[in-house]
């Protein structure tokens, strides 16, 4: 008698097991010839049809017999609990909170953590969409063996390669080995880059606006390209009307134990959050952004699933209203940004001095940031929320201070337009701060004002009528 593991492939390319010849066999397969059309097993580059072959006759003879499942030693209810939550039906959020990593991709602060998420659809098929980042592995890998309590994992949706989304790819299809990897050809580029090319191999490529069904539900796949990487889909759910969205509609920040964006405590930090991973992530590619939307106009969209932040499922319009403006390059309010670099402190005291004039011309929204003790990436933010922008530097070493040089270079990189803007120079010897930053900016969408503040290592009661010229022409170009 030939014992065999039931769950060991036997055809690697169909991943086709040792069980499933048998279970053909009961079901009254009697040739090879149509145990290859029904399972495909030896169907593709054929090394393995003699092992197959030999199974099969002795799986018909009756010869064979399944190996002894080993007795569990111990008792689930001892094992670690797992952490996944219900999104709605058969759908669940698998992921898992991140609080102690400082930089998100060693570069943004994340001093409130992050979420990676990943979602898994138990229907007739079982789908897990996109996986998480390294550091999160272990919490992750016990969801999705809780939830499906012994099933196979059929397919694998891979809407984004960037490894916060699928450092642990290569162990789910480890662990999982007649799981399916669904992806653009883009994407099954990257794991082969990532994992090697023998996981390539594991992938089906989908073209924009295929789709599948698994059970009750439908899937469809869209290209959603430079999304913010070239290789990126979305995922629609046509049944559950549920979106997938890779990292669009994403936030910075952990789940509190709120899964759900309207369980949130929606004050501005969270909106702030939402608004700086927007604008750091993605705002560079506005109209790839907008063409994402386009193709969502079609669709009858109840929840946005995203890969970091809550999952949306109400309010969708307020979502959809802030993504509509900030790919557009569209100021949400009217206000102003003031970004100053001042080594002593005289260049801030000159733009407290512009901050105060435009509070008595009624000019209320008024954000200043220190560009050497702000991180880059909370005054963009700010600045694409605002209408209006003032930077100011010190001369540093015959040129720009490096933090406001930094932080013009990131604007331009971040693609801001659409925007009025004023400059602060200031210098004891040789300024050239100002000729400076007009340089770094021109060429882009910001406009300057013809009005600048120039001082000379201080501001002078003699140039308060030059603050006040300044104040003015921004106020009125607020009005505009």
């Amino acid at each position: 008698m030939v014992v065999y593991d039931p769950s060991k492939a036997i055809c690697s390319c169909a991943r086709v097991t040792y069980g499933d010849v048998v279970q053909a066999v009961a079901d009254g397969v009697k040739t090879f010839s149509d145990l290859k059309e029904k399972t495909r097993a030896a169907a593709f580059c054929g090394s393995c049809t003699e092992r197959v072959d030999a199974f099969f006759q002795q799986a018909l003879a009756g010869t064979v017999t399944p190996q002894a499942q080993e007795e569990a030693l111990v008792d689930k209810n001892l094992l670690p609990a797992a952490g996944y939550r219900q999104v709605c039906s058969d759908l669940y959020w698998v992921g898992a909170c991140d609080r102690s990593q400082d930089r998100f991709e060693k570069h943004y602060p994340v001093v409130n953590g992050i979420s990676f998420n990943s979602y898994l659809l138990l229907d007739r098929k079982t789908v897990l969409l996109d996986t998480v980042d390294q550091s999160v592995r272990e919490v992750f890998l016990r969801n999705i063996e809780a939830l499906l309590a012994g099933r196979p994992l059929d397919y694998l949706v891979v809407n984004h390669m960037e490894p916060d989304h699928c450092a642990t790819l290569e162990e789910v299809l480890r662990r999982y080995p007649k799981c399916q990897a669904i992806c653009t050809t883009g994407a099954k580029k990257m794991i082969a880059q990532f994992f090697g090319p023998q996981l390539a191999q594991r992938v089906q490529e989908v073209r924009d606006g295929v789709s599948m069904a698994v059970g009750e539900h439908i899937l469809s796949f869209h290209a959603a390209p430079m999304v913010h990487w070239p290789e990126v889909m979305v995922t629609y759910d046509r049944t559950s009307q549920t979106l997938f969205s890779a990292d669009a509609f994403g936030a910075f920040g952990a789940l509190d134990g709120n899964l759900f964006a309207h369980e949130v405590d929606f004050s501005q930090d969270w909106l702030d959050e939402f608004r700086r991973y927007y604008t750091n992530i993605v705002g560079k590619y506005g109209p790839q952004v907008q063409s994402l939307l386009k193709k969502t106009e079609g669709m009858k969209i109840s929840r946005i699933c995203p890969l970091h932040g809550p999952v949306w499922q109400q309010d969708l319009p307020f979502i959809l209203d802030k993504y509509q403006k900030w790919s557009t390059y569209t100021p949400e309010e009217t206000g102003v940004v003031i970004a100053f670099a001042s080594v002593y402190g005289n260049t801030e005291l000159a733009c407290h001095a512009l901050a105060s004039a435009l509070s008595q011309r009624g000019v209320r929204n008024v954000r200043m940031f220190d560009v050497s003790r702000t991180h880059a990436s909370y005054i963009i933010s700010e600045a694409f929320r605002f209408s209006h922008l003032v930077l100011a530097s010190v001369t540093y070493n015959g040129g720009l201070f490096p933090d406001m040089e930094n932080l013009i270079l990131q604007l331009k990189a971040h693609n801001l337009k659409n925007r009025t803007a004023a400059l602060v120079e200031n210098g004891s010897w040789a300024p050239v701060s100002g000729r400076r930053m007009e340089e770094l900016l021109s060429g882009g969408g910001i406009t300057l004002l013809p009005q600048r503040l120039k001082v000379e290592s201080a501001l002078k009661q003699g140039q308060i009528a030059q603050v006040n010229e300044l104040a003015d022409a921004l106020a009125a170009s607020m009005k505009e």
